[in-house]
């Protein structure tokens, strides 16, 4: 018989995370022949533009997909009745399909799935993906000296152990948050199951193989990306804990030495922040944005010669698993990045896929582009993609779960 899962994701299947980090592994489930039944909050403005797209691929995949709009205001107000309504649809939805699995991306979604569990025997899945209240706190979301955020904070530092302790499998980014939680004295029966799966990366999308080289020539003429350019990269999201200035600052201390470095940004947002801290280091000139789609991703990063991310260190960076890592590694671009971040370190110096900076100096930056002439092995890096980040193998690894679990 058929076994049926319920995953409840805060994020939207419209929004890209969604898409790149949720929708392909719930496909590779149904592909194993689970059944699979999608609750997401969608954005107002994503939901309007990729609904139709969204629902026709999940479909196709025979994934029941059930989205309610996702409430942004007031805080902390509108995530209560969020939480309401997906606990609500949540119940509704199991009455006809008699779940056996409850899978919860991240906190929010996570106090539904441990109340379901409690109340109607399901197995849990407690997919953290990082340590979501640290991370509220060190990104300056929550701020402490507020006794509303801290009385928040201290609430969800509780549940979080709550629903590691009644996880019948937890889901970790890293490895190194994985040792940390195990390292916990305040977890009953500790060490509890935990399984490392990192932010995996679709190698049939980002692959060498299939850029078409016209269509690439194409962008990098209305990019106005001219032959002996050296364009270095940051993909996705600014947001709270990518270092803006620091990584002006490293691109303008690489223009000393490449004179015609230009430094492109595929990012949707922050165009005009981009813009204003490029004058401030005076490379204005040599800056390149553009919000690319998914399917467009693959050529933007094959028009470059190196990447880069700077992530703010703090304590719930352990827990984090860029996912352009795997993207560019698949892509076969080496990367420039911080010390501190996860798994990310390793991962560079496992595979040999990029230089890694343990200080926001110049300095630093000068030593790492001091490096970047050294060749590296595109081969290699591609590999480490395939080793690490293998969509394949994350599903395999989900499938493996949800075997445990229900034998």
């Amino acid at each position: 018989m058929p076994i049926n899962s319920l995953y409840i994701s805060y994020d939207g299947m419209t929004d890209p995370l969604g898409q790149s980090q949720v929708i392909p592994y719930l496909i590779g489930l149904t592909k194993n022949g689970y059944h699979i039944s999608l609750i997401s909050c969608e954005k107002a403005e994503n939901f309007a533009l990729y609904q139709s797209k969204i629902a026709t691929l999940l479909s196709e995949n025979n994934i029941q997909w059930h989205p309610i709009s996702y409430t942004k205001k007031p805080p902390i107000l509108s995530t209560l009745y969020d939480v309401y309504r997906i606990k609500k649809l949540a119940t509704q939805l199991h009455h006809k399909q008699h779940f056996s699995i409850i899978h919860c991306r991240s906190y929010i979604a996570a106090l539904v799935g441990l109340q379901l569990k409690k109340k109607l025997g399901l197995k849990f899945i407690f997919d953290m993906r990082g340590f979501w209240a640290n991370e509220r706190v060190d990104g300056n979301i929550w701020h402490l000296n507020n006794p509303i955020y801290k009385l928040v904070f201290n609430y969800f530092k509780k549940k979080e152990i709550e629903f590691l302790e009644n996880a019948d499998y937890t889901i970790s980014l890293t490895h190194n948050a994985k040792e940390e939680i195990l390292s916990w004295k305040n977890i009953k029966n500790n060490p509890i199951k935990i399984e490392v799966i990192p932010c995996c990366v679709d190698l049939q999308l980002f692959n060498k193989t299939q850029i078409q080289q016209e269509k690439l020539y194409t962008l990098q003429n209305e990019l106005q990306i001219r032959q002996g350019d050296y364009v270095l990269l940051y993909l996705g999201s600014i947001g709270t804990w990518y270092m803006l200035d620091e990584m002006m600052e490293f691109f303008s201390v690489l223009k000393q030495k490449k004179e015609h470095a230009k430094f492109l940004f595929v990012t949707k947002e922050e165009h005009v922040r981009i813009k204003q801290t490029a004058a401030k280091y005076r490379v204005e000139d040599a800056i390149i944005i553009r919000p690319g789609i998914r399917e467009e991703i693959p050529y933007l990063i094959t028009l470059c010669q190196l990447s880069i991310f700077f992530i703010l260190p703090s304590y719930s960076k352990k827990a984090s698993s860029p996912t352009k890592q795997g993207e560019l590694m698949a892509m076969g671009i080496p990367i420039v990045c911080n010390t501190n971040v996860g798994d990310t370190d390793k991962v560079v110096i496992d595979f040999k896929s990029g230089i890694l900076v343990n200080a926001f100096t110049q300095a630093e930056y000068i030593n790492a582009i001091e490096q970047i002439d050294n060749k590296f092995d595109t081969a290699q890096i591609i590999k480490g993609a395939h080793d690490y980040f293998s969509l394949e193998k994350g599903v395999e690894k989900y499938v493996s779960v949800y075997k445990n679990i229900t034998q």
